[in-house]
């Protein structure tokens, strides 16, 4: 009983873990292309 909510509960870390990196790895494109567009203005 014990075993497949463990296995349920470490799933459940991983996908929420990679979905931060996911974010964070748009936040970053995101400033990229915010970055490129304003010294494309200057």
């Amino acid at each position: 009983m014990m075993r497949p909510a463990l296995c349920l509960l470490m799933s459940g870390f991983l996908l929420v873990l990679s979905a931060c990196n996911t974010v964070q790895g748009v936040g970053r494109d995101i400033e990229s292309v915010g970055r490129a567009g304003k010294d494309a203005m200057r």
